[in-house]
């Protein structure tokens, strides 16, 4: 299954960015200073090589029920942690549209917010998918009684 992120090619690149806010800093500032470097890629780069992306911020919560590692409650890193996740069509693209004269200037703007400096990590992507509309998900549990395979 595909089409979890529209036009993202099936040998497409996925980068992540973990930015974690110095004190003296806020969300603000960081939402703000990656909306200006949004802004810049989507105008500069849509065309080639930008698929999309997204910002996540750490809400604190973890879950117990999806982690191995004892039984936390919270994440020390709320409100401070945030992941910036692109898609592109190459890695090429993705390092062309660094070296870019109006990218660095903003680039350096959020650097200057990071408690951990930058280290951006570039994946291949492997398997994408959205959820299934009520009446497919019916069908495939109908599917999987009827064959076994709960």
């Amino acid at each position: 299954m595909t089409g979890l992120i529209p036009g993202f090619p099936y040998d497409g690149v996925v980068t992540l960015n973990r930015v974690i806010i110095k004190d003296g800093y806020s969300v603000d500032d960081l939402q703000e200073r990656v909306a200006e470097l949004c802004e810049n890629v989507k105008t500069y780069h849509s065309d080639t090589g930008f698929i999309g992306g997204f910002v996540a911020l750490n809400s604190g919560e973890i879950s117990n029920e999806g982690s191995t590692i004892g039984q936390a409650v919270a994440s020390n890193l709320k409100d401070r942690e945030a992941l910036i996740i692109t898609f592109w069509k190459s890695f090429d693209d993705h390092e062309r549209s660094h070296r870019s004269e109006t990218f660095q200037p903003l680039f350096q703007r959020v650097l200057e917010l990071c408690e951990n400096g930058n280290e951006e990590i570039a994946y291949d992507m492997l398997w994408s998918g959205k959820a299934y509309s009520s009446e497919e998900a019916e069908q495939a549990r109908k599917m999987k009684e009827m064959y076994n395979m709960a």
